[in-house]
């Protein structure tokens, strides 16, 4: 039987010790034969201290690096996060055929089934470019796609191999939410957000007035990752641990609520349901009753700072509470940022049933909206605030993710990208927070789409998620029920 995730062999020590499945002669492959020597000790020093996780954490912490004003109507955007991870790629995988090939039998490679998974997105995307309207402008679209769905999310589940890599990582999403939650509270406050119902009120963190839904996705991400590590405290019995966690995920409940992203509120509490409910179904319910009680509480007191604030020129509009209760109102009185959601959606069902099978293009729904959309489909939604003027940003995506795929890669790439969002979701149950990050995204999906400085974190979210599917049990939450089982926990 094969060594459990953290526990060895005895007699086995140093940075290896921990990685599922490792043979003693396989050790000798990452550094050659000059193990003894000078130079692999050096090398198993660096590896000690350099390990490719720390790649990955710093690729999530790239994300909050302000920048600026964009053309948001160019077709290349680069971003220092975008750079991480392609450092991160250049580092990663190269090292992993390497000792692959060195070692074939140590070290975890890409399953069958996920790639699989990853394949099956690879072809869809490159058929629906070879068939493209335009293939030479929807090569910008394969590589940017493959990028963030195949590419990237390779790399870290190479880079991903243990309890101290996932907790590394987890530690970076609350550290940049916390980070944002900071900056995204204080313009609130201050009334130097980004412009909102008549005010500048709303918390955009970094990423200014442009980029309005991100920090919402970086203080979602943070909150569940906190939320995770709690419960893994909890579960070792680490009680200091479990109550810092447990205070970051209550404390970026203020700056996820002032962002005013009601596709993030509702993705956020899907999310936390199914991490608790993975995790335990009785802690739901207490934390339930619990939330619920807060939530009367805080919302009062944010509808009262908005009052109060520098920010709140927008009257009850442009509260917490208004803006909570506009849920309820997708039909019927819908605001228009909601019309102008359906009519993308519509637009972007015309195109498909014209070209089903492998759709428009990569890149194309741009060139085919116009002819597609609906008369009453804004021009643009306005931006301001934030230290930027007004502009006026084109609608250039359906604002919905699986409609993209659907009109720009038919039924074929649909299939694909699904079947590789469920398939990675599935096979990684008995990770409760990162299956929780995945279903996160997987609703938000459903009212926003790629695009924007936070998309990398997809491919990190997804990396995840495969890596916890090829090392079954890399951070598995439920609590012992048996003294067995509490001693099998304990040697994890």
């Amino acid at each position: 039987m094969s060594p459990r995730l953290g526990q060895g062999r005895p007699g086995q020590g140093g940075p290896e010790q921990d990685e599922p499945g490792e043979r003693p002669e396989g050790r000798a492959g990452w550094v050659g034969t000059a193990a003894a020597g000078p130079l692999g000790r050096l090398l198993t020093a660096l590896r000690a201290f350099a390990r490719p996780a720390h790649l990955a954490a710093l690729t999530v912490l790239l994300v909050c690096v302000p920048l600026g004003d964009q053309d948001v109507t160019a077709a290349v955007h680069v971003t220092p996060a975008d750079v991480g991870s392609l450092v991160l790629v250049a580092v990663t995988l190269p090292l992993a055929l390497w000792r692959r090939t060195r070692t074939p039998r140590t070290g975890a490679a890409l399953s069958p089934t996920t790639a699989l998974l990853f394949a099956g997105v690879l072809v869809a995307v490159g058929v629906a470019t070879a068939a493209s309207m335009d293939p030479q402008q929807s090569l910008s679209g394969f590589v940017r796609f493959v990028q963030i769905f195949v590419i990237v999310p390779s790399a870290v589940l190479y880079a991903v191999r243990d309890r101290r890599d996932l907790r590394m990582l987890l530690a970076a999403f609350a550290a940049a939410a916390l980070l944002e939650g900071t900056v995204g509270v204080y313009q609130y406050v201050t009334g130097t957000g980004a412009s909102f119902a008549g005010g500048s009120q709303r918390a955009v963190g970094t990423f200014g007035a442009q980029d309005v839904m991100a920090m919402s996705v970086v203080v979602s991400f943070g909150l569940l990752a906190s939320l995770g590590l709690a419960l893994e405290a909890r579960r070792e019995r680490r009680t200091g641990a479990m109550r810092g966690w447990a205070l970051a995920t209550a404390a970026l409940a203020a700056p996820l609520a002032l962002s005013f992203s009601r596709g993030s509120w509702i993705a956020t509490a899907v999310a936390a349901t199914v991490v608790l409910l993975l995790t335990d179904v009785r802690l739901l319910l207490r934390v339930g009753v619990v939330l619920a009680a807060v939530g009367v509480v805080a919302l009062g007191g944010l509808t009262a700072a908005g009052t109060v604030g520098a920010g709140a020129g927008s009257g009850g509009e442009g509260s917490v509470t208004a803006r909570l209760t506009s849920i309820g109102s997708v039909t019927g009185a819908a605001d228009h940022s909601v019309t102008d959601r359906y009519d993308l959606w519509t637009t972007a069902g015309r195109i498909w049933r014209e070209h089903p099978l492998t759709g428009v293009g990569p890149k194309e729904f741009p060139v085919y909206r116009d002819a597609h959309a609906p008369l009453r489909l804004s021009s643009g939604s306005d931006t301001a605030g934030a230290g930027a003027g007004f502009s006026r940003e084109p609608l250039l995506s359906p604002h919905n993710m699986y409609m993209l795929v659907l009109s720009e890669q038919g039924l074929l790439g649909l299939t694909a990208f699904a079947t590789l969002l469920l398939g990675t979701a599935l096979g990684a149950w008995r990770t409760p927070v990162v299956v929780g990050l995945l279903v996160w995204q997987t609703v938000d999906f459903l009212y926003a789409d790629i695009g924007g400085t936070t998309t990398v974190l997809i491919s990190v979210v997804l990396g995840l998620c495969a890596s916890a599917l090829a090392r079954t049990g890399l951070l598995t939450i439920p609590a012992p029920r048996t003294e067995s089982s509490r001693r099998e926990a304990s040697a994890l």
